[in-house]
């Protein structure tokens, strides 16, 4: 390996990380990207990539290095008791069983894991005193997110109390998302109104989530999956991400109903193709789908980057190609 990177590749990865905090504002301050997700995975790669081939040219802000984008400043700033991180990629069969390879490097014990659908929504995370709900924040930059919790509190299905013995803390993060008829149907307003369409049910969840006046999100049909505990004081002992989803929804929290668990990476990578072919009829956008180790002593074990876990991988979907038919050209001179 040279000792020092070569101009070109340093100048590239510059232009890479100007780009992908470019288009990060654009999708987390403004909801408003201009690329797809895709063709930004594929910035964010190949800056990996670069970095990997030579380590010299990681900065500590390199968007490798950290998740999410800069909370936006119309809300007030929550800091998240556990960091919000976000997700490795793999994009093929063989990254994902790569992927497996390198934790049973780390652990001893048989790996078990668990798969569910990735939606395209908002991460979101809501803290719990005692039972009642009495912060929720977006996940920003991973360490600070927005104040959204007058917002969140109009959403039906996210518990306002908990049900039976609660915790004297609870922090739970989910997803909120726009199911695919009430995006239709809010667009339908819109352009009745004579006012901008919202481009996907992404951007129109995190707008909704993000207005200034609670009343005009409790207008919007947003939905909420949960996924995670962020941080806990009390509460029974959990040993799995199985048991762990049990107990959120014996509490009150909506659950993926299409989530299982397996043994092997290959099984996964057939569930993932499974959810594929079925992404048009959930109801809901996703664009991938979420693979962690299910034993959760397992996952304290194989702990972190500063980026993501190590435990969990996005498996993502590739582009979807549409036809686009051209009515006609009108030329001008």
């Amino acid at each position: 390996m040279p000792s020092s990177a070569p101009a070109d590749a340093a100048a590239r990865a510059e232009a890479l990380r100007d780009l992908i905090e470019y288009h990060n504002e654009r999708y987390f301050v403004f909801d408003a990207p201009e690329i797809p997700d895709s063709e930004f995975d594929a910035l964010v790669q190949e800056l990996r990539e670069l970095e990997r081939e030579f380590p010299e040219l990681v900065t500590p802000d390199s968007p490798t290095q950290r998740p999410g984008g800069r909370p936006a400043t119309t809300f007030a700033p929550v800091v998240h008791r556990v960091p919000m991180l976000s997700l490795d990629n793999a994009f093929s069969k063989d990254e994902l069983l790569a992927w497996g390879v390198r934790l049973e490097r780390l652990v001893t014990d048989p790996i078990c894991f668990v798969a569910e659908p990735k939606l395209d929504g908002l991460a979101i995370s809501l803290q719990y005193v005692d039972g009642r709900l009495a912060v929720g924040a977006t996940r920003g930059d991973g360490v600070t997110g927005e104040d959204v919790t007058a917002n969140l509190r109009t959403i039906r299905d996210i518990p306002k109390r908990l049900e039976g013995s609660a915790p004297a803390l609870l922090e739970v993060r989910g997803e909120v998302f726009m199911p695919l008829a009430a995006f239709e149907e809010l667009n339908r307003r819109q352009e009745a109104a004579g006012e901008r369409l919202f481009a996907n049910a992404r951007n129109a969840a995190a707008g909704s989530l993000r207005q200034k006046d609670p009343s005009i999100t409790a207008t919007r049909e947003l939905a909420m999956f949960c996924y995670q505990i962020g941080a806990r004081e009390g509460g029974p002992t959990l040993r799995s991400h199985m048991e762990m989803l049990a107990w959120l929804s014996d509490v009150g929290f909506p659950v993926n109903p299409h989530i299982e668990q397996f043994e092997q990476l290959g099984a996964v990578h057939d569930f993932v193709q499974q959810i594929e072919t079925q992404r048009h009829s959930l109801g809901y956008d996703i664009d991938g789908v979420v693979v962690k180790v299910d034993d959760l002593a397992q996952r304290a074990e194989l702990g972190a980057t500063a980026r993501a876990p190590r435990w969990a991988i996005a498996y993502k979907f590739p582009p979807e190609e549409r036809t686009t038919l051209l009515r006609d050209i009108m030329v001008s001179i």
